[in-house]
C-alpha cells in the first residue's frame, strides 16, 4: 500500500453512456484498464487507482455540474511527454472535443506547463499535462 496515495475518484454523471463513449478511450490512451462494470457504473484502473463514474439518480439531474461551484473543480492527468500532450491533442480534436484556452494552447497554464484542457460530457475540465523537464 502507498500511504497518502489517492485510493479512487467516484464522479456521478448526467448521462452514463455518453460519459463511457468520452472517457473509456481517453483513459486506456493513458493506460487505464477496464477495472469494475455494472448496470449504473464502470470503474477504470491504473496501479493501485481507479476512476469511477456512477450515472446520477433521476432526482438528482436538476442542477447541472458546474466546476466553479463548490466541488470538484478539474482533473488533471500526467502526460508522458509534450509529444503525448500533442498526440492527445490531434486526437480529441478529430473526435470533435473542443479544445479550451486555444488563443494560448498549449501555455495555458503557464510558460512552464506544456499542457491540453478540454471537457467532458458533463463540462468537466480534464487536464494532460507535460512533465516539466521535457
Amino acid at each position: 500500500m502507498s500511504q497518502g496515495l489517492i485510493h479512487h475518484i467516484e464522479i456521478y454523471v448526467s448521462d452514463l453512456k455518453r460519459t463511457i463513449d468520452f472517457w473509456e478511450w481517453f483513459l486506456e490512451e493513458l493506460g487505464y484498464r477496464l477495472y469494475q462494470e455494472w448496470e449504473s457504473g464502470r470503474s477504470w484502473k491504473i496501479g493501485e487507482t481507479y476512476i469511477v463514474f456512477v450515472q446520477a439518480e433521476e432526482r438528482f439531474l436538476d442542477i447541472s455540474y458546474h466546476r466553479c461551484r463548490v466541488g470538484l473543480n478539474h482533473l488533471a492527468f500526467h502526460a508522458s511527454s509534450r509529444k503525448q500532450v500533442d498526440d492527445m491533442t490531434s486526437k480529441l480534436e478529430k473526435r470533435g472535443i473542443k479544445i479550451l484556452y486555444t488563443n494560448k494552447h498549449p501555455y495555458a497554464g503557464g510558460e512552464k506547463q506544456y499542457a491540453v484542457y478540454f471537457e467532458d460530457p458533463d463540462r468537466i475540465k480534464v487536464e494532460l499535462v507535460a512533465p516539466d523537464y521535457c
